[in-house]
This record gives structure tokens, sequence and C-alpha cells, in this order.
């Protein structure tokens, strides 16, 4: 039986999404270097591979330029992220943004410039 697809994209998918939410257009052999910075080696072949299955579920959109074709993100880097947050907190979190803030507080990970950042944003929405 094969794996549903899933409505978001999955880890492999999310790491090409960020390279061509930043650099707009680029060839499956643009994302292969930039993927490969990390120092994990990635083959050519299975980069095109995962963009072509990314076309296929319209996370990608194509077009050819020469012998190659040039890929651009086919979905919004803002909806996007907000999707994989909404399932996060339902998944992890009972649904509750508070318990994910307050796990995010109590984990001790957080830098003193991003607890001011996120104190910021609660004042800015209250403001609003």
């Amino acid at each position: 039986m094969s794996r549903p697809s899933s409505v978001n994209p999955t880890p492999g998918e999310l790491e090409v999404l960020k390279i061509l939410w930043s650099c707009g257009e680029c060839s499956s052999r643009d994302v292969q270097e930039s993927l490969n910075k990390d120092g994990k080696e990635r083959a050519y072949t299975s980069v095109a591979s995962l963009m072509n299955v990314m076309v296929e579920k319209g996370l990608l959109k194509r077009k050819q330029q020469g012998r190659a074709f040039l890929y651009t993100a086919n979905v919004a880097k803002r909806r996007t992220l907000s999707e994989l947050l909404s399932d996060l907190v339902g998944r992890a979190f009972e649904g509750s943004a508070s318990q994910l803030v307050a796990h995010l507080v109590e984990s001790g990970k957080l830098t003193q410039e991003e607890l001011d950042q996120i104190r910021q944003a609660i004042d800015e929405h209250q403001e609003s």
C-alpha cells in the first residue's frame, strides 16, 4: 500500500522550498549545490527526482530553458509556514499555541534576543 501524499511539504521538500523562496528561480543543479553546502552530499539525480515530485504535488513550477528546467516555488512561504505551525500545534500541543510558547520558553533554548522578539510581537499584536 502506498503512503498517502502529504498536504504539507516533507522535511526534504521544505529544504528545497527554502532555497527557492530565497533565490526565486533556480535550476535543480543550483538547488543541489545549495543543499550540499551543509556537508551532506546529495546526488543530483535524487534532488532532480524530488523536485519533479514537488512539481507533481503542486509545490513547484518549472519552465524549460534550453536543455534544463528552472524551478520556482508555487506555494507562498508565509502560508506554508503557517500551515506547518498549525499542524504542529494541533498534533503536539493539543491545539494550544500557549502550550507551544510555554514549552519554548521553559526549554531554556531561547536567547534573550528571541525572548525580546516574542515580547515585541505580543506587544504589537495587543496594540492593533
